[in-house]
């Protein structure tokens, strides 16, 4: 028989995300090669949370929600407090 412990093991998962404004530039990408205004889909989606704002086209639905909507606009609050220096 196999030597089994008794402890509880804890599984952790080592995926890596990408950079948020990496991700946003992403996003931002896919919506324009589908012929969407970026600015307009991703205020949509920040202010309902309704991920349909987002295309899945180059999987940008899926890279935008590995983050918390409160994450994204903390990114883009800070990039932009940070031009303004």
């Amino acid at each position: 028989m196999a030597n089994v412990s008794q402890e509880t093991m804890m599984f952790k998962r080592n995926r890596e995300k990408t950079p948020v404004e990496q991700t946003i530039r992403e996003v931002c990408e896919a919506l324009k090669e589908k012929g969407y205004n970026p600015k307009d889909q991703l205020v949509g989606y920040l202010l309902s949370g309704d991920p349909t704002y987002i295309t899945s086209y180059k999987d940008a639905r899926n890279k935008l929600r590995q983050y918390e909507r409160y994450e994204l606009v903390e990114a883009l609050l800070d990039s932009y407090l940070t031009s303004l220096q």
